[in-house]
């Protein structure tokens, strides 16, 4: 492909930045997408205000072919994330006839009210196309290049199934993982940057392990992770980073990712 397909993700809330609740959003969507071949290749987490929220979209909007966003669409004062949408792309914002059919019919199965404030998941702004919510019925939206998820995982999940057929495929990325029992990372710092050097269609990386063992030793070693969307040039280096093991010292095993 001439032009690369990528992601931008930003998770909004202050739960997030508080450090009550533990993100796993980006994980998922990354997951999701990487098969697809649209690699995340930026994340950012803002708190639950308007100015953030339109900076980051309009930041990662421009330099990303798409946007996930999560968090801030329910019923609440705080759920400010469709009108900061909104007002990052220069649109009106509004209740919308069609987002409001699904919670009529959402709410009247579990003859549950449909509140003023429930309402409020039924506005969204000019322009978008509705995000299909399998889980709990509210939408999310589509505009231009930024799709606008839930915070609940669950939820987010079930959205991205709507999301996939919208996007434009990439090249998939492929990882190969060699770990280097008995290594460290400067133990082969220097060799890991002359291959990178040779091979810089390749991603190399180096994450060092502490595994407890049984009487309570410590394996230590570093598991050194290939990525590239050619196999083949992959298979070679998969290959130089199990001699690169052996030549330093270590055991070279190869971990299935």
């Amino acid at each position: 492909m001439s032009e690369r397909v990528t992601a931008g993700v930003v998770l909004i809330g202050d739960e997030l930045l508080s450090g009550r609740t533990r993100d796993i959003n980006l994980q998922q969507i990354a997951q999701f997408l990487a098969p697809l071949g649209i690699p995340v290749v930026e994340c950012r987490t803002v708190s639950d205000e308007e100015d953030h929220i339109v900076e980051a979209v309009n930041a990662l909007r421009a330099r990303c072919t798409y946007v996930f966003t999560t968090g801030g669409i329910g019923p609440t004062h705080d759920d400010i994330t469709a009108d900061s949408v909104a007002k990052a792309f220069g649109v009106h914002i509004g209740e919308r006839a069609d987002a409001m059919a699904i919670l009529d019919e959402w709410y009247s199965k579990t003859d549950t009210p449909l509140t003023e404030s429930r309402r409020r998941m039924a506005r969204i702004p000019d322009g978008a196309t509705l995000v299909d919510n399998p889980v709990t019925g509210a939408p999310g939206f589509q505009i231009g290049n930024v799709f606008v998820m839930a915070g609940v995982p669950k939820i987010a999940r079930g959205m991205l199934e709507d999301i996939a057929p919208r996007l434009t495929r990439g090249a998939v990325t492929h990882a190969v993982t060699v770990s280097a029992g008995g290594l460290r990372e400067g133990d082969i710092a220097d060799a890991l940057r002359a291959l990178q050097a040779g091979h810089p269609g390749v991603s190399l990386g180096s994450y060092p392990f502490f595994v407890e063992q049984p009487g309570g030793s410590i394996k230590r070693g570093t598991n050194l992770v290939a990525r590239s969307t050619d196999e083949g040039e992959l298979e070679a280096v998969a290959q130089a980073l199990e001699a690169m093991v052996r030549e330093a010292g270590g055991t070279p095993a190869r971990i299935s990712d």
